[in-house]
């Protein structure tokens, strides 16, 4: 992951909070605000398209269950956990 350095504008107020919240977490005011924008944009991206449709009828069986696995791989399960993070 590459890091660039940016600049914000926030209340006086706002960042002596994240000041205190960083003390006491033991954390960087970097890893908060990064934090925060992270979970920010977890809540109010649009979920991404899938990259196929299927109408039909098929003679397998298994075509739904396996359509159900692959939206599950390719969008996380309903817990917002993507594949492979720790459960």
């Amino acid at each position: 992951m590459t890091i660039r350095r940016t600049t914000i504008l926030a209340d006086a107020d706002l960042l002596d909070r994240v000041d205190r919240h960083a003390r006491r977490a033991g954390t960087t005011k970097t890893a908060i605000i990064s934090d925060a924008l992270e979970a920010y944009l977890a809540a109010h991206e649009a979920t991404p398209e899938l990259g196929f449709v299927g109408v039909g009828r098929s003679g397998h069986g298994r075509l739904s269950l396996d359509a159900r696995a692959i939206v599950r791989r390719e969008l996380g399960d309903r817990t917002g956990r993507r594949p492979g993070e720790g459960r």
